[in-house]
Order: C-alpha cells, then structure tokens, then sequence
C-alpha cells in the first residue's frame, strides 16, 4: 500500500454518532482500512464502546458508565443526540463488534479515569483480552491507551497483542515497558520530520487527522496510520 492505513475515528464519526455500529459500518463502507474505538467496562464487567466517562454526552443516560450495569447502558439511546435518524442507536459492547466485523482491523482503545494511570485495574485490561481470544483477532487488533500502567497490566495478560501508547503532550518516551510497544499514537500536531526522528523505533498511527493537506504531509514522514473523523475525505486525498 502506497498510502498511511485509514482509520476511522470512533467509526465515520463526522458523518453517525460515534461509537456506534453504524459509524463503524459506515467507516467500513467508506473504504476505511479499519476503525478506531473506546472501551470502557460496566459494573457488571462486561466491555462496552463509549468514549467519555460518564454516558451523558452522547446519550439519553446519566452518570458514570463504571457505575451502570449492562442491562441500564442497552437501554440507552446513543444516536438520537446525533440526529433523529440515528435515533434508538445503541451502545455495542465490544463483543458484538469483534463478531461484526471479522478480520478487520480494529483499534481498541482501553480507557481510564481522567485519561491517567490508575494503579489499581476494574479487569479491563483481562476482559478485554478475554473476548480477543475468544473470536480469534489477536492479528487483527491493536490496544492502545494513554495509561501505561493499563497497557502493562493488558501486555501481562496478552502478550501476543500489539499495543500503542497515546500521548497528546511533548514528554519523553523512555522506560523499559515502551520498549515493547509497536505503536506510538500522538496527537498529529506533535509530529514533524524533527519529532519522527525521535519515534523512529515504533509505527506511529496518529490523530485525529481531517485535514487533507495535513495528512499528505503526515505520510511524507512516514507515519504508519491516520485516525480520522472522516475515511472519505483522507482516501479521496490519497487518489
């Protein structure tokens, strides 16, 4: 491939509510080489898709998806806030989507508190890697999460898994663990043919790239993949 990989950012979320099947469909119809997603685990431990902490934003639910159990997050709305066609949309637990989509390539993304490194784990880290095995997509998948703590504690328990580490600040990428990274995902305004140098022992899957401009430049040093609210519009640049 002559191009960076094109992900899809919470699915096409530009174009459907993010994080929903139907964003990571339309993602997949568009052309997208895969999709990018956030995972979160519910009271009861199973692993569902939502991108913020508490479900108020892009449902009809409140107060902190840790503190909901399956059966209260499926009954919420996830597309109405959206648009009204979108309505009735709901939130898909991670299992539902690694059956969905067999094969292609998905970036799980393992969320924490705050976006911080928390020291003590719910059990994401192992029932995430549990539904890895079950559907056979240890090839297919990359974890990713700005907690180091999390992606160690994920690579313990899977360690044939490839994972990346999200950062959206300049600091130092030293230590030991980050040795056996694959990936490192920035921000994309951190990147320059100076800061890939710097990089230059992992792939570098960067975001949230909408810009078509932006993401030739971004391929002209090399970067691995591009992240996007919007597969239709960076494939179109790449024609």
């Amino acid at each position: 491939m002559s191009r960076p990989l094109i992900l899809g950012h919470r699915g096409a979320r530009a174009y459907a509510p993010m994080n929903t099947m139907a964003a990571f469909q339309l993602a997949f119809d568009q052309g997208a080489d895969g999709i990018e997603l956030d995972v979160w685990l519910t009271a009861d431990g199973i692993p569902v898709i939502l991108h913020d902490e508490h479900v108020d934003a892009t449902t009809n639910g409140r107060g902190p998806i840790r503190e909901l159990t399956l059966a209260q997050i499926k009954r919420l709305d996830a597309g109405g806030w959206f648009a009204e066609p979108y309505q009735g949309e709901r939130v898909p637990e991670l299992d539902a989507v690694l059956g969905a989509f067999p094969g292609r390539l998905i970036n799980i993304e393992i969320k924490s508190p705050g976006d911080r490194d928390w020291p003590d784990s719910d059990g994401i880290e192992s029932a995430v890697a549990d539904l890895i095995d079950r559907h056979h997509t240890a090839n297919d998948v990359i974890v990713s999460s700005f907690s180091l703590e999390t992606l160690k504690r994920f690579h313990a328990r899977a360690p044939a898994v490839a994972i990346g580490y999200l950062y959206a600040t300049e600091h130092p990428l030293d230590g030991p663990f980050l040795g056996r990274c694959q990936y490192v995902h920035p921000f994309h305004e951190l990147l320059s043919s100076q800061s890939m140098r710097s990089v230059s022992q992992w792939q570098v899957n960067t975001w949230t790239v909408n810009d078509p401009e932006r993401a030739l430049e971004l391929d002209a040093m090399g970067v691995h993949a591009l992240i996007t609210d919007t597969p239709d519009v960076l494939l179109a640049a790449f024609v």
